[in-house]
């Protein structure tokens, strides 16, 4: 992990996200601790992770989702060239949750 990510205030808020159950649970908290623009911002970048990891092509991206290419290649190098395989975990996770119709 990141060193400037392991700190107390982000365990805190990495702890409180555990506890949450519902998307509902989920739209509530990051409402009322996100603005939109981030909420907007951190939506789009998951989706562009998506995107990728299914192989769309950057052209695509861009037109489905409005991200630039320095966010699109920011994400790429995220899922390609770091140790933490965070969007990987993610992905797999809610491919199982569609898979047993949880979703």
């Amino acid at each position: 992990m990141n060193a400037n990510l392991n700190e107390e205030n982000l365990d805190y808020l990495f702890k409180a996200i555990t506890t949450l159950e519902t998307v509902d649970d989920c739209r509530k908290f990051f409402e009322d601790l996100c603005t939109i623009p981030e909420l907007k911002a951190m939506s789009q970048r998951l989706m562009v992770a998506k995107m990728l990891s299914e192989g769309i092509v950057y052209s695509k991206i861009v037109a489905e989702t409005g991200a630039s290419t320095a966010t699109i290649s920011r994400v790429n190098r995220s899922l390609n060239y770091t140790s933490c395989d965070g969007y990987a975990l993610v992905f797999e996770r809610l491919k199982e949750l569609e898979e047993t119709g949880e979703e």
